[in-house]
């Protein structure tokens, strides 16, 4: 008789995931065989879990990553350079612990950007923020932030995410205003947050991108010194029959 009020009472707390095995335990003809302690254990591990995917759902909508890649379905067997054992380690996510970049550079199509994505859905995996941006389309966000007043705002959001994905790090050329917006962005990450950057050029030719020595500096020595770096060389991933690129996954 109080069974109903106490299914109520569960969702209106919002505990869903407890709410559903409290249902399934008054529907199952032999869980009277278990104590107490353990029916409470198997409701306690679902609110768990139905928590836990909810917030990894929340944290993968808001990181809104290009790809739907994971470090599993990594490809090694492309030839691209990739270092195996490197990699992997990156799936403890200990580099976003210890606040440490990832360079990801080589030529198009190789997977930069997929192997960003896996990364950070790891990332998110491990209940860290995460947020995917293409760096033109950043330069042009931060422009239209500048006019309506939203710029401090926007570069403090920025500044909070565990991990930020820079991708087309490199493709068009910068004015002196974006320069500095890198520098602001690159310096209120520096030794608290983790960055990915992936570009086709390679590290050594991004200080005479960024064109002017002194923000160049500031900004190489805050990003390039504290990171791991994947150079991928090969041929294009693009160009192989793969059930994997047919379906537009690069790995």
């Amino acid at each position: 008789m109080l069974n109903h009020p106490t299914l109520d009472k569960l969702e209106t707390m919002k505990f869903f995931g407890m709410a559903r095995a409290f249902a399934e335990q008054l529907d199952s003809a032999d869980i009277g065989e278990l104590d107490f302690e353990d029916r409470f254990a198997l409701l306690v591990d679902r609110e768990w879990t139905a928590r836990h995917d909810r917030q990894l759902s929340n944290r993968l909508r808001r990181a809104k990553l290009r790809h739907n890649a994971c470090v599993e379905d990594i490809n090694y067997r492309h030839r691209r350079g990739l270092d195996k054992k490197l990699v992997a380690s990156f799936a403890s996510c200990q580099w976003v612990r210890e606040h440490l970049n990832i360079l990801i550079t080589g030529a198009s199509g190789l997977g930069k950007s997929w192997l960003a994505c896996a990364f950070a859905h790891q990332a998110c995996r491990e209940r860290h923020s995460a947020l995917y941006l293409r760096v033109p389309r950043l330069l042009t966000e931060l422009d239209i932030s500048r006019a309506d007043g939203r710029y401090a705002k926007v570069l403090a959001s920025l500044a909070k995410t565990d991990v930020l994905i820079l991708d087309d790090w490199g493709l068009a050329p910068l004015s002196a205003q974006h320069r500095h917006d890198l520098l602001e962005i690159i310096e209120d990450r520096h030794g608290r947050r983790s960055t990915i950057v992936t570009s086709q050029l390679p590290v050594e030719k991004w200080h005479d991108y960024l064109a002017d020595p002194t923000l160049a500096d500031a900004i190489l020595d805050r990003l390039v010194h504290s990171a791991y770096t994947l150079k991928l060389k090969g041929e294009s991933m693009r160009k192989t029959k793969s059930p994997l690129t047919q379906t537009g996954h690069l790995s």
